[in-house]
């Protein structure tokens, strides 16, 4: 089955404002307020955050590939190509240094020992709040090529990248 161009377009843009309302939802939502519930303690919530960042991680990881595949077939403009790339490489850092990382942290605490302070839970925070922001740009420029792409092709113009 080929897909077009326009359907392409469309499903970048889906996937980088689903995968930023997901972030949204999951970080900066679900996350902090986890802790305010009646009799979760910190051991139990950390628990929970394990499986559910692990699970925001594989479907992020999904909605990275959807996004690089779309965007290479669709021949997005280049200051589009840079806020994607800013962040996949974010994704990956936190998927091979930081979670992992964190990972061993939680567990350490699960089992009863005390964790040494570390500010690698603070970098998550931050490198979180930098790509919900740069998935937020990223998905408005998607919009607007794929606005400019529609005009040109209903008039019949060489698209501009």
């Amino acid at each position: 089955m080929r897909f077009s161009s326009a359907t392409l377009s469309l499903l970048l843009v889906l996937s980088l404002f689903l995968w930023a309302g997901m972030v949204a939802g999951i970080s900066f939502l679900e996350a902090p307020l986890k802790f305010t519930a009646p009799n979760i303690t910190v051991v139990l919530g950390v628990g929970i955050g394990r499986i559910v960042f692990h699970a925001l991680n594989k479907v992020e990881l999904t909605l990275s590939v959807v996004a690089l595949l779309c965007a290479g077939i669709v021949r997005i403009p280049s200051r589009l190509w840079l806020v994607l790339l800013t962040v996949v490489l974010i994704l990956l850092a936190q998927t091979f240094i930081l979670l992992p990382a964190l990972d061993a942290r939680a567990i350490t605490l699960q089992a009863g020992s005390l964790t040494p302070p570390s500010s690698q839970h603070a970098v998550y925070i931050g490198l979180e709040l930098t790509k919900f922001v740069c998935l937020i740009v990223a998905g408005t420029l998607a919009f607007q090529a794929t606005i400019r792409r529609a005009v040109y092709t209903s008039l019949a113009l060489p698209v501009a990248a």
